[in-house]
């Protein structure tokens, strides 16, 4: 009987195993795919419900702005945010004398410059003539927690519709990407997707489907640029600011002092102790335009002669709104992040005191 009985149990238990393995094994064959885990699911899913969004970008560059031995495309990514609108990065566009973009069925369009933003690096293409494949959804980026998944989409030395993942892996100030571009970008999100050239202009989505940043350049080791590189991602609220911006006055209305700086970094040791400084932390005023910010602000530039030497320093700017400043650049990104309408306090070291200045954000013109 303790035989029978045992036979029982093991062919019961041996029963119900193999129910459940058929179960597994019938639910991955109706499923028809070798999906394993949640992730790669979710990572599937979200890829083919916005991969149709996606566009390459080619920019035709004329001569004068090629160096010898450059290929006179640009390539770059962007995606359909509307049914006729793409956004993409500036830089991609910036000297391009004619414009096209790839549809992810192959069908290559002509498209036109529709808004610039150069301080985030952004630009608006519109097409006509042709209804997009399908849009995105945008997102939030101030809720973004370190670590969690990031989905790349791009076309990376101009592979098409490349995906990638990765994870955010910092949210930092970074140096501009170029001293024209970008300047007005107070952190960059930093990823560890792949993102290379090609990239610029493409799409990142968290995990839910939604874009959370427009992927913009790379922080690359000094020995070989896809070795530990880092991508970097213009972050979506940002984005979402200019687009309206553009849509709806034709250009950024972010703060400006609108002004030209020097880092005080720059300067000589003997002038900084001339002035009094004891530090390298600042931006030097050097031209103050009739009409800018600056000069409502009261800033006083600095006098240099015919050969561009330094007769007299300018104001030297240590803090906006009482957050202290390493460089100009510091200036600029702090000063972007006011609305018209908004007041803007400066604090500079002149004459070897600390003096306060206060402005009003006004708004930018065309």
């Amino acid at each position: 009987m303790k035989l029978n009985g045992m036979r029982r149990i093991t062919v019961t238990v041996a029963a119900l195993v193999a129910v459940s393995l058929a179960g597994f094994w019938v639910g991955r064959f109706q499923a028809a795919s070798p999906l394993v885990t949640s992730d790669e699911i979710n990572t599937v899913e979200v890829t083919n419900k916005n991969l149709k969004a996606l566009v390459r970008v080619i920019a035709r560059i004329p001569k004068s702005q090629l160096q010898p031995g450059e290929s006179p495309e640009e390539i770059g990514s962007g995606f359909f945010y509307k049914s006729n609108r793409i956004i993409t990065n500036y830089h991609v566009v910036q000297y391009a004398e004619s414009i096209q973009v790839e549809l992810a069925d192959g069908r290559i369009v002509t498209a036109k410059l529709d808004g610039i933003d150069p301080g985030i690096d952004i630009a608006i293409l519109a097409v006509s003539g042709v209804q997009a494949p399908a849009t995105v959804r945008f997102g939030t980026s101030k809720n973004l927690i370190i670590g969690q998944k990031l989905i790349i989409f791009g076309s990376p030395f101009g592979v098409k519709r490349f995906v990638s993942t990765g994870e955010l892996a910092a949210v930092e100030r970074t140096a501009p990407p170029a001293d024209d571009i970008g300047q007005e970008v107070p952190n960059m999100l930093m990823t560890t997707a792949f993102l290379q050239r090609g990239n610029s202009g493409g799409p990142i989505m968290n995990s839910r489907g939604v874009v959370v940043g427009v992927a913009d350049a790379m922080m690359a080791s000094n020995t070989f640029a896809a070795d530990g590189s880092i991508g970097l991602a213009i972050p979506i609220d940002l984005v979402k600011e200019s687009i309206q911006d553009l849509e709806q006055i034709g250009i950024s209305q972010r703060g400006s002092l609108g002004i030209t700086m020097s880092n005080l970094g720059d300067l000589e040791p003997i002038i900084r102790k001339q002035a009094g400084i004891t530090t390298t932390d600042g931006a030097v005023v050097e031209e103050v335009p009739a009409g800018s910010l600056g000069q409502r602000a009261g800033l006083r530039g600095a006098i240099r002669d015919n050969n561009r030497a330094l007769v007299s320093l300018g104001d030297v700017i240590v803090a906006i709104d009482n957050q202290r400043v390493r460089d100009q650049y510091d200036v600029v990104r702090l000063v972007a992040a006011k609305r018209p309408g908004q007041k803007l306090t400066i604090k500079v070291w002149r004459n070897k005191k600390e003096v306060n200045l206060t402005a009003t954000v006004v708004k930018r013109q065309r």
